[in-house]
């Protein structure tokens, strides 16, 4: 029962991103429509069940949890819930148990929750920030204020938290503010991780006139930066590489470019109890209608078990030709980051 979670490829399941809400204080044209139609409250798992859901992956070998959303930090109660998962850190080698607690928000209401995040037992945030101008900030977000993430990214790093800059390189967008955006990083002592975009969803927006291959990203910033190799690995899909002017690292997360697939350890975990075995795939798990039915334990860890064993070898994202791209139906914000 509990031996550890081995997809049809031999990759070992490691890694849950859980969603605890499709709810978000901001609108990214990368990731949801201007007018988003959240979910209705009874088709959200209670905070509750996702920890129960939590503790049977973790029972299965699960080592890393990232909490997401939509804006994790939104939803009422998640300070609770978040105490619970860092229960599971510092069990003794050989036990179930968690090596690490993260989360991903947009920052907007980091200054107000970092020292519960700190308590619960998180020592590393990803901050979303595609840009340092308070207008461009507002039009990528539609509705966000630059100096709230501000604030709350120098709260996170008062708690002595960690900090990594997640940035969705944009054409015509965010382009010319890369170097700037490494340069800042280095002196706040943040991490950068630049992310191309991924078609996912109806935004209102066309992610092929957006499209930046990162490849040509990294091409432009060796002219200017020194870039020097690492094995530094965080257990997610980013490639890192040292900026010896800064000392600060840039990770390059390549869904299309460079695909990623062959070492995937992640599965994500919707706030409505759906598994997606793959973020570029649209087969899924429903685990919510095992769980208000009643399973015990074993039988939820059974029925992980049993879509794991569908996980699929790759992604089908495309961009290229609009003739020729392909992505998800499903909003990012929907699926748990």
């Amino acid at each position: 029962m509990n031996a550890p979670l081995i997809d049809p490829f031999g990759r070992h399941v490691s890694y849950l991103r859980v969603s605890v809400t499709d709810r978000c204080d901001m609108r990214c044209v990368y990731c949801m429509a201007e007018n988003m139609v959240f979910l209705p409250k009874p088709e959200v798992l209670t905070l509750e069940e996702l920890e129960r859901l939590c503790r049977a992956f973790i029972a299965l070998g699960t080592r890393r949890i990232r909490v997401t959303g939509g804006e994790p930090l939104v939803r009422r109660g998640l300070d609770g819930f978040m105490r619970s998962l860092g229960d599971w850190l510092g069990r003794p080698a050989g036990q179930p148990g968690l090596d690490e607690l993260t989360i991903t928000t947009n920052g907007s209401q980091l200054a107000r929750f970092a020292p519960m995040l700190r308590d619960a037992g998180v020592e590393r945030v990803n901050v979303s920030l595609d840009t340092l101008d308070p207008a461009r900030f507002r039009a990528v977000t539609r509705i966000g204020r630059l100096e709230q993430t501000l604030e709350g990214i120098e709260a996170a790093r008062a708690e002595g938290l960690a900090v990594r800059i997640n940035m969705v390189a944009m054409r015509d967008t965010s382009e010319d503010e890369i170097d700037s955006m490494v340069a800042w990083c280095g002196q706040v002592g943040a991490d950068l991780c630049l992310i191309e975009t991924m078609p996912m969803g109806d935004t209102g927006e066309d992610r092929l006139d957006r499209y930046l291959p990162l490849s040509v990203v990294r091409a432009g910033l060796e002219r200017r930066w020194t870039l020097r190799e690492t094995a530094h690995r965080t257990g997610g899909p980013a490639r890192y590489v040292l900026v010896e002017e800064t000392g600060q690292r840039i990770g390059f997360i390549t869904p299309m470019t460079h695909t990623f697939c062959e070492t995937c350890n992640r599965v994500r975990l919707s706030c409505t109890g759906t598994l997606f075995m793959c973020l570029g795939q649209d087969d899924a798990a429903d685990l919510r209608r095992p769980l208000r039915e009643g399973a015990d334990q074993p039988a939820l860890m059974a029925a992980i078990r049993q879509a794991i064993r569908r996980k699929p070898k790759g992604h089908d994202f495309v961009i290229g030709r609009r003739e020729d791209t392909r992505g998800v139906a499903r909003h990012m914000s929907a699926t748990g980051g």
